[in-house]
Order: structure tokens, then sequence, then C-alpha cells
């Protein structure tokens, strides 16, 4: 399997950021992380070789990113400073890691696959949700997506539309309907130890995405299936190849 790390400079966030590419050829993958925020998180836990035969068959280049996590979501400080850092990300995601992913595939209109678990599922959703013309599908594994739980009360405007089940009711109209034709969500979650609150939140997510008739695919797994990368290495192997 080859694999590359790289130092992805970027002036949104004012420094070079990690990423680590598994893969030759195949559909690119963004892979987010949880929230130890870390490029090799997936290499480390077993999640790439769980994807190993997809990898050596061309048919998928995996991603993995470190994110800024620490300073937005799982943060301290006042919501406004936690979500200007998130918005550095997200440029970053944008004008920096999508461009060189396009041209690391020679494809230079590829649109994305995104994937995460935990808090990284929350990413996968807001990403795709926020910007299909760039992220077509979406695979969130045991994510929490009520993004004012990670701010202890505290709101603004940002954060609103940082939060998948905030923004998500009162999408309508054209910009709706941009997001019905471009994009699937497949939404994992166990109903084992640890998964808390993302079943409701998961269940929740999955009625706005029917409601709104926006594609998606909702599996709730049993009561063995816990918040683990045990699990999710199960999940990503049975669910990320429908994707593809």
């Amino acid at each position: 399997m080859t694999a590359r790390h790289i130092l992805l400079e970027s002036s949104a966030m004012g420094r070079n950021v990690h990423l680590w590419s598994f893969g030759v050829v195949g559909q690119p993958v963004i892979v987010f992380p949880s929230n130890a925020g870390v490029a090799h998180e997936w290499d480390q836990s077993g999640m790439v070789e769980a994807l190993g035969p997809w990898l050596a068959a061309g048919k998928i280049k995996l991603y993995c990113v470190e994110s800024n996590v620490s300073r937005s979501f799982s943060g301290d400080g006042h919501v406004d400073q936690r979500m200007r850092h998130h918005a550095a990300y997200e440029r970053f995601v944008l004008d920096d890691l999508v461009p060189y992913i396009r041209r690391d595939c020679r494809s230079p209109q590829v649109k994305m696959v995104a994937t995460g678990c935990s808090v990284g599922a929350l990413y996968t959703s807001l990403f795709v949700l926020k910007h299909p013309e760039t992220f077509a599908r979406g695979l969130c594994l045991s994510g929490r997506y009520r993004a004012s739980h990670f701010t202890g009360g505290q709101s603004n405007d940002d954060l609103y539309f940082n939060d998948p089940l905030a923004f998500l009711p009162n999408l309508h109209g054209g910009p709706l309907e941009h997001v019905r034709r471009q994009v699937h969500l497949t939404l994992v979650v166990g109903r084992g130890r640890f998964e808390g609150d993302c079943l409701p939140e998961t269940l929740e997510l999955g009625g706005l995405l029917h409601q709104k008739r926006i594609p998606n695919h909702i599996a709730v797994w049993g009561d063995d299936s816990i918040h683990d990368y045990g699990w999710w290495k199960k999940q990503v192997r049975h669910y990320l190849p429908q994707l593809i």
C-alpha cells in the first residue's frame, strides 16, 4: 500500500497542515478525524488496513487530514473565537486541500467523498450539506450533529450555520434543491455502549434528510455495536464501497 505524508501549506490556517494519503488511484475520499484531530488516526486505528482491498484495487484513494477541532468545537473560549477557527479550517479544506487532491488525482473537476467517525461525522455532514458542488457523498459513523452541544449553550450566527440540526430545518427553495440534486448522506450508528446521544441525533438528522427529500441511508446497528474503532472498521468496509 502506498502511503505518503504531506505538509500542506495553508494561508487560512497560518501554518502547514498534516495530511496522509493512501493508495495510488481511485475515488478521492477525505477522512475527517475524531476529537483527537490528528491526520494519522485512521492509519493507527486500523481503518486504512480495513479498506486495503479497495485501495489495492484502485477503487479509492484516502486523504486523511488533521483538523483544528481542539480550537473550535472541542476547544475553550468564546463561541465567536471558536467559530473563527472553524471558518479558517473550512477555507483550508475548500481553498487548499480540495485543489491539492484534484491536482494529485489529475482530475480537476472530481467531486469528493467525505467520511469520519464521531466528531469527524459532524465535519462530514457539514461539508456535504454546505458545499454540495464539491462534496457529493458522505459516510458518517456515530456522529454528534447538534453543534451547540460543544459550546455549552453559547451560540451565534456562525454556529447556527455549522449546526446541521439547526440550519437544515430552514433550508428550502433553490438552496435545498441544489443539495437534493447533488448529494447523498449515509448515517450509521449503533445502540451499544458510548453511543449515547449519537443515536437520537443520528435519527433526528435522518428524519430531517427524509423530510427534505435529500438522498440518504440511515443504518442503526445493534446493542453490541459500540462507539469504537472495532465496529467502525466493520461499518466502513460495509458502506464506503457502496458510495464509490
